[in-house]
C-alpha cells in the first residue's frame, strides 16, 4: 500500500473472537492498523504498550487504534489481557490482510514486518510507515497525521 491508495475490505476476529469489518469502520473517523510480528516479543510488546499509552490521544484527535499480526485469537487475548491493552487486536491468522496490503517482510525475508498505516475516514492511506525496530516512532509518527487530518 502506498499514500493515496484506498485501503482493500477486509475482515478479521478480535482478541475476543469479534468479527471486525474493515467497511464497518470507515467513515466513522481515521483509522490506525499497526501490523506488527509477533506478540510477547521485545520491540512489539514495547510498540503495542506505546499505542496502549497513546490511545486517549488518538481516540480525542477522532481515530480508532487497530493491532495486526498472524497471531491467533487465543494469542491476543494473553497478549492483550498481560498488557492491557485498551484497542483491539486483529488475528490475520495466514497472513492474508498482510499480503492483501502488501506489508513487507523483514531480516531478510524471515519474519513478518512492522508497519503503520493511517487510513482517513474515507478509506485513503494517508501514511505508510516501516521501521522494524523502532516502536516509538510507529506511534509518534501516527498521531501525528491524525492530529493533521482533524
Amino acid at each position: 500500500m502506498k499514500v493515496g491508495q484506498r485501503v482493500p475490505s477486509f475482515e478479521l476476529l478480535d482478541q475476543n473472537g469479534q468479527a471486525f469489518k474493515l467497511d464497518d469502520a470507515l467513515g466513522q473517523g481515521a483509522l490506525v492498523l499497526f501490523f506488527y510480528p509477533k506478540d510477547e516479543t521485545p520491540v512489539c510488546t514495547a510498540e503495542a504498550c506505546s499505542f496502549r499509552d497513546a490511545n486517549d490521544d488518538f481516540v480525542k484527535a477522532g481515530a480508532t487504534v487497530f493491532g495486526i499480526s498472524s497471531d491467533d485469537v487465543a494469542s491476543h487475548k494473553r497478549f492483550a489481557d498481560r498488557h492491557r491493552l485498551n484497542y483491539r487486536l486483529l488475528a490475520d491468522v495466514g497472513g492474508k490482510v498482510r499480503e492483501r496490503l502488501s506489508v513487507p517482510r523483514s531480516f531478510l525475508g524471515l519474519k513478518d514486518g512492522r508497519v503503520t498505516y493511517v487510513v482517513d475516514k474515507g478509506g485513503v492511506v494517508r501514511l505508510v510507515h516501516e521501521a522494524a525496530l523502532s516502536a516509538q516512532a510507529h506511534v509518534d509518527e501516527a498521531i501525528q497525521m491524525i492530529r493533521s487530518l482533524s
